[in-house]
């Protein structure tokens, strides 16, 4: 019999003044399924705790969420090289020799709901990004990445479902 694929969906706990995340509230709701591997990482610039997902699920694609303060949910298309624990401090490299953006590598058709978005942002949504695209990029891995950012306020049971119907087609893929 065959092992399903693996398909890696993370998302993160609360921070700063929030006290859940919408993230982890979906990723909570999804019903387990063959080869979904669901993470929930805590906020933080930890490096290993990224890169261990990846090394301990094997997956075959990895989709990362991310909280917001936006509008709408907005799918990332690159990791910039860059980040700061807050507005007050300036930006550091997250790699000192690494690329300055890395291209998210898997194609997420966006209906109406969502936006395209170039810009992910200086916190840990964008170092959890450039450290997971890093990392395939330099082991040569053939694992499709990309992340999507929900706003903190959307409609959870909504936010689900538009998950839902993006991990289907992933499935489909895989």
């Amino acid at each position: 019999m065959n092992k399903p694929r693996c398909i890696l969906l993370y998302g993160f706990g609360p921070y700063r003044e929030f006290h859940d995340n919408i993230t982890a509230k979906i990723l909570k709701s999804l019903p387990p399924q063959p080869g979904l591997k669901k993470v929930v990482f805590p906020v933080r610039f930890h490096r290993a705790q990224f890169v261990d997902a990846i090394t301990r699920a094997k997956p075959h694609m990895v989709l990362g969420l991310g909280q917001s303060s936006r509008r709408r949910i907005d799918v990332e298309s690159q990791a910039l090289n860059q980040r700061r624990d807050s507005r007050a401090e300036p930006p550091k490299r997250i790699s000192p020799r690494g690329p300055a953006r890395l291209k998210t590598t898997l194609e997420i058709k966006v209906g109406r709901q969502a936006g395209k978005s170039v810009d992910a942002g200086d916190y840990v949504c964008n170092f959890s990004m450039y450290v997971m695209l890093d990392h395939i990029r330099r082991k040569a891995l053939d694992i499709p990445y990309g992340f999507i950012h929900i706003p903190h306020d959307y409609e959870q049971k909504k936010a689900t479902g538009w998950v839902e119907k993006i991990l289907h087609r992933c499935q489909l893929r895989v």
